[in-house]
Parts: structure tokens; C-alpha cells; sequence
């Protein structure tokens, strides 16, 4: 059997909550409302490693190999700072998300999908009347784990799933 794995930092129930206040507050701010298809709460998380499908065998290998990471490196704080569309390289763009500094710790930006742009109702819109998201927030948070996750794709859209959850270790 295989399974679509990918590598996440999960996120507090408190900054959930208000990615999805900010979300709330985008769709309001514009009529008629952008096309975008929101991110459940449950599934808001900064994915550090899509690795795609994996059997049984290669699933418990990223979980061993992801625990031996996490042993040997400390809990750090992410700081997200800016909605906007991404990615920005993109035209038109693909998505609504959060981002934030470089994480040194794991040389990567953060980003949060808050919402996937529903294309074709998208590019409908003149681009001069398309609506501007460019929001400046104020997030932070501790990582005190990574998680191995399982993304199974249903009708109503992905379900996520943790299926190793690997503490970071105080050195």
C-alpha cells in the first residue's frame, strides 16, 4: 500500500485559531468574494518536506530517520510576519498563505496555505479589480516537534493524519 507523506510542523491550537480569524477577515473584506477555497483548521501546518508516495518499508524509514533528526536538534521559535499571495514567483498566483523569516535551524522559509485560489474563477476577474492581500500579522510560536504526516486526497479535499510525532530535544 502507499501512502503520501510529508514532513510538518504542526501548529499551536492558539495561532489556528487566528489564521483562521485573519481568514475570516480576508473574505470579508471583498465583493464579491475572492474564489478561494480555505484550509480547514485541523489541517493548518508549515510543511518542511513533501516526499510524495511511499511504501510500508519507506514510510517507517522516514519515521526512524525523522525521530534521529529531531533528537538532535532544540525546540526554536518561527515568527510569521505577512498574508499575500504565493507563491509570489507566480502569475496569476496560486494560493492565499502566511509567511515569515528564514528558519535558520532548518534553512527554510515558513509559509501556512490558508487558502488554495480556485483558478478559473480567478482569472475571470480583470487584474486590475482583483483584490490586493498583503496583510502585515504578528505570529509566534515554539516548535517542540516535527511530525510525520500521511495526506490521504478525499472528495471534500485532503485529511491529514499524524503518524509519528517526533519531540525536539533541549541539548
Amino acid at each position: 500500500m502507499m501512502h503520501r507523506i510529508f514532513i510538518a510542523i504542526n501548529l499551536p491550537e492558539d495561532i489556528k485559531k487566528q489564521l483562521i480569524g485573519y481568514q475570516k477577515k480576508i473574505e470579508g473584506l471583498f465583493q464579491p468574494p475572492v474564489p478561494i477555497r480555505w484550509t480547514h483548521k485541523d489541517n493548518l501546518h508549515i510543511t518542511l518536506e513533501f516526499l510524495g508516495n511511499l511504501s510500508d518499508d519507506e514510510v517507517a524509514k522516514v519515521c526512524r530517520d525523522t525521530e534521529e533528526f529531531a533528537k538532535n536538534h532544540e525546540p526554536f521559535t518561527i515568527t510569521l510576519d505577512k498574508i499575500s499571495y504565493g507563491p509570489s514567483n507566480k502569475i496569476p498566483p496560486r494560493m492565499v498563505w502566511v509567511s515569515g523569516p528564514k528558519i535558520t535551524e532548518l534553512n527554510l522559509i515558513p509559509h501556512i496555505t490558508l487558502g488554495r485560489i480556485k483558478m478559473w474563477e480567478f482569472r475571470q476577474i480583470d487584474p486590475e479589480e482583483r483584490p490586493q492581500i498583503n496583510e502585515d500579522v504578528n505570529l509566534i510560536f515554539e516548535v517542540i516537534s516535527i511530525e510525520v504526516m500521511e495526506s490521504a486526497l478525499k472528495k471534500g479535499g485532503p485529511n491529514y493524519t499524524i503518524l509519528e510525532s517526533c519531540p525536539l530535544q533541549n541539548l
